[in-house]
Order: C-alpha cells, then sequence, then structure tokens
C-alpha cells in the first residue's frame, strides 16, 4: 500500500510506452486515455454482448445468413465512443476517490492533465458520436439503446451507495444484448431477454474479479465493491455467476432455436470461465488484471458458436 503516488509501471491497468505514447501526439494522448484508447478490454465487454444479439436475431431468421457487416462496425464505433464516453463520466464524479486510489492516480482528471470544463466537453462530444450512431437503426433499437442512459448516469455514485456496483454495472454494460436483436428483427423476444440476463452475471463475476485489484484502497477510502463484500469467499460466488451465467446462455439459445454449433461454442465458452473460476489469485493484481481482460476470448467464443449455428 502507498500513498497513491505509484509510477505507471506499477500500477497493472494503465500500460508504459503502449501504442498511446509511441504513436499519439502528446497533446492527445490524456485524451486518448480518458476515453480508455489504450485500454479496449472495456470497450469488448460493452461490444461483446451487441454482437452476440445481433448474432443470434440474424441466425434465428427463417432465412438466416452472415451477420451485417455494416452493422457489427457500427456497434463497434458506437461501443468505443460510448465507453469513452461512460469513462469519462465515471472519472469526473470518481476524480477524489480516483487521486487517492494507486491505481488510478495518473488518470488524465486526477492527475490535471484534463480539466473538468474540458471532459465534459469532450464526453458531449462522444455522446453526440455515439447518438449518430445510433440513429442508423430502426427506431425500437434507437429507443432502446437512449433508455440506456438512465442507468450509465447513476453507475459512478453506486459504489458510494451498495456493495454490488458490479450489479448495476452488468444491468447497464450488457444493454446491447438488447439493442442488437431488435436492430435485426424490429423488436424484443426471450432469447435476447435471457441473453441480457447471462450477462448480467457474467459481468458479476468478471467485475468482482476486476474489484480485487483495488480492494486495499477501497477499503481505506470506504469505497465498496463486491470484492469487498465477498473476500475469501470470491472463489465459489465465480462458479456460481459463471454458472447461471452459461444456463442462462444456453436458455436463450434454446428460446432462439439454435443448431448444435452454438451448444458446442458455449460449452468451450464455459470452459474459459471455469479456468477463470478455478485459476484466479484474488490477492494479486496482475492475475485479477490478466483474468478480468481474458474475458474478450469468452465472448469470442461464445460469437463464434452462435454465428456458425446459423449456417447450418
Amino acid at each position: 500500500m502507498n500513498d497513491g503516488t505509484q509510477s505507471r509501471d506499477d500500477a497493472p491497468d494503465i500500460p508504459s510506452a503502449d501504442w498511446v505514447d509511441r504513436l499519439a501526439p502528446a497533446r492527445l494522448r490524456p485524451w486518448m486515455r480518458l476515453a480508455r484508447l489504450d485500454r479496449p478490454i472495456g470497450t469488448w465487454l460493452l461490444l461483446l454482448p451487441c454482437w452476440w444479439s445481433m448474432a443470434l436475431a440474424t441466425a434465428a431468421q427463417p432465412d438466416p445468413a452472415w451477420p451485417n457487416p455494416w452493422y457489427l462496425l457500427l456497434f463497434a464505433v458506437g461501443a468505443t465512443v460510448m465507453r469513452g464516453a461512460g469513462c469519462t463520466w465515471n472519472d469526473i464524479t470518481d476524480r477524489e476517490i480516483d487521486g487517492k486510489v494507486a491505481r488510478t492516480a495518473t488518470r488524465p482528471i486526477p492527475s490535471g492533465q484534463v480539466r473538468i470544463r474540458g471532459a465534459l466537453v469532450f464526453m458531449i462530444l462522444l455522446m453526440l458520436t455515439g447518438l449518430a450512431v445510433l440513429l442508423s437503426f430502426n427506431r425500437y433499437a434507437v429507443a432502446v439503446g437512449v433508455a440506456s442512459l438512465l442507468l450509465v448516469f447513476p453507475y459512478p455514485f453506486m459504489k458510494r451507495i451498495t456493495w454490488w456496483p458490479q450489479a448495476w454495472l452488468g444491468l447497464t454494460f450488457n444493454w446491447g444484448a438488447l439493442v442488437g436483436w431488435p436492430a435485426v428483427a424490429g423488436g424484443l423476444a426471450a432469447a435476447p431477454l435471457l441473453m441480457y440476463a447471462a450477462g448480467f452475471f457474467w459481468t458479476l463475476g468478471y467485475d468482482t474479479i476486476y474489484a480485487h485489484q483495488d480492494k486495499e484502497d477501497d477499503a481505506l477510502i470506504g469505497v465498496k465493491s463486491s470484492a469487498r463484500r465477498l473476500g475469501a469467499r470470491t472463489r465459489p460466488f465465480l462458479w456460481l455467476f459463471y454458472g447461471i451465467t452459461v444456463l442462462l446462455l444456453a436458455a436463450s439459445g434454446w428460446a432462439a432455436g439454435m443448431a448444435w454449433p452454438f451448444y458446442v461454442g458455449l460449452a468451450a465458452a464455459a470452459a474459459q470461465l471455469a479456468w477463470q473460476a478455478a485459476a484466479i489469485d484474488i490477492d494479486s493484481p496482475r492475475d485479477c488484471l490478466a483474468k478480468f481482460k481474458s474475458n474478450k476470448w469468452f465472448g469470442l467464443i461464445l460469437l463464434a458458436g452462435i454465428v456458425a449455428a446459423g449456417r447450418i
């Protein structure tokens, strides 16, 4: 434990000498880091439920086809800018807390590289870009997408209110599962609702792992998290969260009438979650970060299963 002045090499989720440092102009680097362009894992975790749901809806059509590449790109752009907007809002509201936590003290706002007024303007520009992307879809998908803001703005305050801010993040980060399906099908159905529920429990698992990086600092400054609440009981709860995730995804596939490749992909993805739960070292921040980042592969394996099922 230190006073929050660790170097970036000691703060494992802020890479040193990465592509932003090597390639980006110095004036842009704080803004790119504010939007977390140097750490794309959060974008993947926001994007994957969108892609799952869209691919599931496509595979469930009477004449299934490959997922629409234009929609895949739109969701990727939307996830990138909205994740950046969400992180900017989070950093604005958490600036006092971040300055006291070793892992986050070097972020652009607490370190003084970006001022609050500039961050607010940056966030608005990102949100307007996200709105422009969303308006490319049908009205139903647009309405569902806009509703996500009701969850986005309160999220940073949850760690001050509840021991389970990870649950609120689960509701927020998996909203794309409710947008991807109607973007293709024009409305909602049981399959995307079950997928959304699965994503909620998936997030409970991976974000509890992530929160173990900060548990000592969080205890000192009074920030709440599922990692602090569960403590040494984290492993059995990971098995529970991830087990429910897999069951709900299986139910989602069944509701959508998926063929056998979906379940093969789900089984392989479940093995990845099992590895996380079995191998996690909750007292190693670097291992927690590595396991957290590995959830990208869980999501891509599942996506491959959904797409393959649509080709049968």
